[in-house]
């Protein structure tokens, strides 16, 4: 064949494998059934057949995988069968394809390249269709168009959910990292109160001796007393006898002798000022004034100028408002999170623009059965006095845990109501999502009790766009054949 009559063969086999190749595109068969006609082409026309020679040379070596026995592309490294009951065929070393005129040199290549590729540190599983098609072999190999397999290497799964993401393609998504912490989570709890009056600061005036009331300060309900202030000015009968007792008792023996005495007039409740008169003056005085036993705010005033009191009867009731509670009523499922010296803010509706601090200083050991909620007292400083008992209250207490734990960003959790997620940045542009169990949630962070350990970098930004793909992989893969997949 002369130089010009073999360029112009070589253009006609060109343009047949091409016009091949396309007609394979549109068609969809396999080139099980369409390159051996290229392939006899080829060698009538430079006189190497290759299926020819192939059967002047009987099949020898191991067998190193198994084919379908109608030809399509489907391989398993172990004998299996066909859904109606056939065996796949075995492939043996000699009968693998290879379209290298030199075999021997080929396979020298291979066995060179797997060995680099696992002295690099990284394992081959198998090696997968270049076109993405559900296809897999145990050995390199070529595909329809000629074109070679791609190697899974060991952590690159095609069939998991791993997610290989370019840097042009985070860049231009907007995927964001940060690492996973420790510390601790505090969060609010917003519930509503109630002023209410400190127990400890509140005083009732009353007389311990049946008495009658002669003259009462001018002071009623809401007046602001101070310390010692005189309220009422009584006489009583029994307090007159106990007095000139004791005025007695001082005369003949002293302070000594009038020990007895002295401790009546106390019981009864006779200030200590007119106690010292009777000492001093040796006589008792007619009427007796009480005072303000603490400053405050006169609550109730029941006594009334020329009224007979009883014994203990209430005359005036004082509260020291410098100090007040606001009683929350927190839900019995956030009861855990609430503990006692917790900070709480205390805004009132009243009062718009102003915020007050104090500590919880009491959990109620008791939850209400018709709103199952729990009394939490929180005490308040009130120096200027403008906290009324009864106002309402709205309360925000800083709840959660004193000990760190594991965090990530609220932004970074995708929640599907029946799985929580986040996607673990694994290096490298390779992203895994990862089921995690999440705990309380405060500041803008969310607690991780399992699934990721401090230090991970985490995606928190674009993180449902790489989970999106993970799942369509993951899907996609589980539609291939059994017997495709290693």
């Amino acid at each position: 064949m002369t130089r010009r009559a073999s360029i112009t063969a070589v253009i006609v086999v060109a343009g047949a494998t091409a016009a091949g190749g396309y007609w394979i595109g549109r068609s969809g068969m396999t080139g099980g059934i369409v390159m051996p006609e290229i392939g006899a082409l080829v060698a009538r026309v430079f006189g190497n057949d290759p299926i020819a020679m192939a059967a002047d040379v009987p099949p020898s070596g191991p067998i190193i995988y198994y084919r379908h026995p109608d030809g399509q592309p489907l391989y398993a490294a172990s004998p299996t069968k066909t859904d109606d009951g056939r065996d796949f065929v075995g492939v043996r070393q000699s009968e693998d394809v290879s379209f290298d005129t030199d075999k021997a040199s080929a396979d020298t290549d291979i066995a060179q390249h797997s060995e680099a590729t696992e002295s690099g540190g990284r394992k081959i599983l198998y090696y997968r269709n270049p076109m993405g098609l559900p296809d897999t072999s145990p050995v390199p190999k070529l595909d329809s168009m000629g074109m070679d397999y791609l190697p899974v290497y060991e952590g690159e799964d095609d069939y998991g959910s791993t997610v290989k993401v370019s840097g042009g393609k985070l860049q231009r998504t907007g995927v964001k990292t940060v690492l996973a912490t420790r510390s601790p989570i505090i969060r609010p709890v917003n519930v509503p109160g109630t002023v209410v009056l400190d127990e400890r600061r509140i005083s009732v005036v009353s007389i311990r001796a049946e008495a009658f009331i002669e003259e009462v300060s001018d002071i009623t309900s809401g007046s602001v007393v101070t310390r010692g202030q005189p309220l009422v000015r009584f006489y009583a009968k029994e307090i007159a006898a106990a007095g000139a007792l004791y005025a007695s008792d001082v005369k003949t023996g002293g302070k000594a002798g009038a020990r007895g005495s002295l401790q009546r007039l106390e019981n009864l409740g006779v200030p200590k000022e007119a106690i010292a008169e009777i000492e001093t003056t040796g006589r008792v005085p007619i009427s007796v004034t009480l005072t303000a036993p603490r400053g405050g705010v006169v609550l109730e005033r029941m006594a009334v100028e020329g009224m007979m009191s009883a014994v203990g009867e209430t005359l005036f009731k004082i509260a020291d408002v410098s100090t007040v509670w606001v009683e929350a009523n927190v839900p019995e499922y956030e009861l855990s999170s609430i503990r006692v010296g917790a900070t709480a803010t205390i805004r009132v509706r009243s009062l718009p623009g102003r915020e007050f601090s104090g500590k919880v200083e009491l959990i109620f050991p008791a939850v209400q059965e018709q709103t199952r909620t729990a009394k939490v007292r929180i005490e308040l400083d009130n120096p200027d006095g403008v906290l009324f008992a009864n106002m309402y209250a709205d309360v925000e207490i800083e709840a959660g845990g004193t000990e760190p734990v594991v965090v990530v960003p609220d932004s970074a959790v995708i929640d599907t109501g029946d799985r929580q997620v986040v996607i673990v940045d694994k290096g490298g542009g390779s992203f895994e999502p990862r089921d995690v169990k999440i705990g309380m949630r405060g500041g803008g962070m969310t607690e991780i009790m399992d699934g990721v350990a401090a230090g991970d970098r985490i995606v928190v930004s674009a993180n449902f766009l790489i989970d999106a793909e993970s799942n369509l992989k993951a899907a996609l893969g589980a539609l291939a054949p059994a017997e495709a997949q290693p």
